[in-house]
């Protein structure tokens, strides 16, 4: 444990130098996508025939699945490049076991930072869901739980697959055709159930639109009786991702 709070230690002695402007774009990324597509496109929904989507406003609809999928990509930026350069370009992570922390304290501090890392974004996001009014039930508050937990089930398994890798060419694979294509059909701008049969089977065997469920329904108050199972997948993603990021990690490390 304390070999951990050192890696934390020395992540938060780098941090002050960015926290300001991760902090900035973590507030105004949100405030601009509800504002454009929440309140712009919404107010297109909400003059038509239908007028909500799965009986909540646009917006409503919109902000709990944007808020699980910023989570999804913030795991992604975390756990690719700056693991690889620790690992290889900048040889930190040499530095590091060369003093009495271990391997293992180096994936704990790191699975940590990412929570830290995730715990913020959410937060901020939440932040800004209760400045546009989409908070409609008591236990909305959760949502920021659901959403680390989703970057956690996204984090995880990428930081197993990082420390596989030799050289970034894998990760823009990733990046554009896993976490962009989630994005965009993984349910936060739309119901999956509009998508054609197969997309939503592929949709729902990832993290990313269970944590969208989850977290809607405890932001409108529609929780669904999935609920439970969506919690399970997401910790089940989390759970085996920690697991085979510290056996990546510690053959990559050992070597």
């Amino acid at each position: 444990m304390t070999g951990a709070l050192r890696f934390l230690e020395h992540h938060a002695v780098l941090y002050r130098r960015t926290w300001k402007g991760t902090i900035f774009v973590s507030f105004v990324s949100p405030l601009l996508f509800l504002a454009a597509m929440g309140l712009g496109l919404g107010s297109l929904i909400s003059s038509g025939p239908v007028r909500t989507v799965d009986g909540v406003s646009y917006l409503a609809f919109l902000a709990p699945g944007l808020l699980a999928a910023t989570t999804m990509q913030t795991a992604y930026v975390e756990t690719t490049y700056p693991i690889i350069a620790k690992i290889q370009w900048l040889r930190t992570y040499d530095g590091m076991l060369a003093t009495p922390l271990t391997i293992g304290n180096v994936v704990a501090g790191e699975i940590s930072w990412l929570a830290f890392r995730l715990t913020m974004v959410a937060t901020i996001f939440f932040l800004v869901m209760i400045l546009f009014g989409t908070i409609h039930a008591a236990l909305a508050p959760l949502a920021i739980l659901v959403a680390i937990l989703t970057g956690l089930a996204f984090g995880a398994p990428i930081l197993a697959f990082t420390a596989t890798q030799r050289t970034d060419n894998a990760f823009s694979v990733i990046g554009r055709f896993i976490i962009t294509p989630l994005f965009l059909l993984g349910g936060a701008f739309f119901p999956i159930h509009q998508l054609p049969q197969l997309l939503q089977g592929i949709a729902w065997l990832t993290p990313l639109a269970h944590g969208v469920a989850l977290a809607r329904g405890l932001t409108t108050g529609r929780i669904t009786s999935s609920a439970g199972v969506d919690a399970l997948v997401l910790l089940a993603y989390a759970t085996l991702g920690i697991i085979a990021a510290n056996i990546t990690m510690r053959r990559r490390l050992s070597k």
